[in-house]
């Protein structure tokens, strides 16, 4: 079929395909971010139900390392609001791709 397409029309057809792709890498990206944050605000709410003093434990590559609760909720606060500006900044990607394949159509 594409080689019944006029020269515009497959460069049309190749940059709506191009766009489609974007647009799914970002769709998983946000998928995975959200569920990154979900966790990590999962984490937050079990953490703050946890004792103060009791032993911690993070992961620092293969290995688990003792630390307490306040540089842990640290770390955490850090990483869900790492997230909530990914997850913007993907929501803005995701926003302008959709504006320029409605163009391309």
């Amino acid at each position: 079929m594409s080689e019944q397409l006029t020269p515009e029309a497959r460069e049309k057809l190749e940059n709506l395909q191009a766009f489609q792709s974007k647009a799914q890498q970002v769709t998983v990206q946000k998928h995975h971010a959200e569920a990154q944050l979900a966790e990590n605000k999962s984490a937050l709410s079990v953490l703050s139900k946890a004792e103060k003093e009791a032993t911690l434990y993070r992961h620092v590559g293969n290995l688990l390392v003792e630390t307490d609760s306040k540089s842990a909720e640290e770390d955490l606060n850090q990483r869900v609001e790492a997230l909530e500006v990914r997850l913007q900044t993907l929501n803005k990607q995701s926003e302008r791709i959709q504006k320029q394949f409605e163009t391309l159509q």
